[in-house]
């Protein structure tokens, strides 16, 4: 049993960063390289947890391919960037926005203003789950830098018990809480802040690369993409559209713009199966059938095989 009057260790997170003690003492460039430095870390630690988010990606692929959800749950930054990640889905790879979300403590109000305590109750986080009628197929991932917010420690362990596929938890402490919650623990340990416990810093940005991994990496795993273009991209600005054209004359072959709107009017919008209809010239249902077929992966539907 542990004593109660024993103070728990802090999690790194929350440790005074030597390395940049006396920092309001500096000149502003000064200050800023060694913020700088400290951010530079971060890729390496994310390096170093591959192989446990690429379980991640592959379990997520898993429950999006048998028509799961991914359920990103959080407070504070941690929430933040989850509710970031799910809403960048829906223009970058087509998915519809009930399909990939974020679940932040205190509500989507908390996206603008701190709600303060939300972190702190689990109560609320296994209501969530509830909420959001998780079950067998979801992928649930749990992102918190200390490992220990009880909001999203609850979230994980009602997940399981409602049945998720898989649990997963992105962290930036050693031995985590939250690490022992879950079916797959991401530990990227990302040392003391610049400014202590200012975990929006080398936590958060640890947590957006382990983010943008799992999502990118699980879209390309369902046939998202085509090589390292997004062919489900959806065209709902001018950048887009133009993207969406160009994407259907060099892969597709419509040899100009105007060719290649009215294709992807024929398409519905959608340019994956615009591609496939200027390229093999076929009628939109049997460019459907054909994509169908190919597990929607645009290489096979192409005929294309690795080179």
């Amino acid at each position: 049993m542990s004593d109660p009057t024993t103070t728990p260790a802090l999690p790194t997170t929350e440790l005074a960063n030597p390395r940049t003690e006396g920092l309001d003492q500096l000149a502003t460039e000064a200050m800023l390289a060694r913020i700088n430095d400290e951010d530079a870390t971060v890729a390496t630690v994310v390096r170093g947890v591959l192989p446990q988010i690429a379980r991640a990606v592959d379990a997520v692929a898993d429950s999006l391919r048998g028509g799961g959800r991914l359920i990103y749950v959080g407070a504070g930054t941690s929430g933040r960037l989850g509710c970031l990640d799910a809403a960048e889905c829906l223009p970058t790879f087509g998915v519809p926005p009930e399909q990939v979300f974020g679940i932040i403590a205190g509500g989507e109000q908390a996206l603008l203003r701190a709600v303060e305590g939300a972190e702190d109750d689990g109560d609320a986080g296994a209501a969530a789950m509830d909420a959001a009628r998780v079950g067998p197929g979801d992928a649930i991932v749990g992102v918190s830098a200390s490992g220990g917010a009880p909001y999203v420690r609850s979230a994980v362990r009602r997940a399981k018990e409602r049945g998720a596929s898989v649990t997963i938890s992105v962290a930036n402490s050693a031995d985590a809480p939250l690490s022992g919650d879950v079916d797959i623990a991401i530990e990227a340990v990302s040392g003391p802040e610049a400014i202590q416990g200012s975990t929006r810093l080398k936590a958060g940005t640890a947590q957006k690369l382990i983010l943008n991994m799992l999502s990118t990496g699980a879209m390309v795993r369902i046939g998202k993409t085509y090589g390292n273009r997004m062919v489900d991209v959806q065209a709902t600005n001018v950048k887009l559209v133009r993207r969406s054209l160009r994407l259907i004359r060099e892969i597709g072959g419509a040899d100009s713009d105007e060719a290649a709107s009215e294709v992807l009017r024929r398409a519905d919008g959608s340019v994956k199966l615009a591609i496939v209809l200027a390229r093999l010239g076929l009628e939109p249902e049997a460019g459907r059938s054909r994509l169908r077929e190919a597990g929607g992966f645009l290489a096979v539907a192409l005929g294309e095989t690795p080179g």
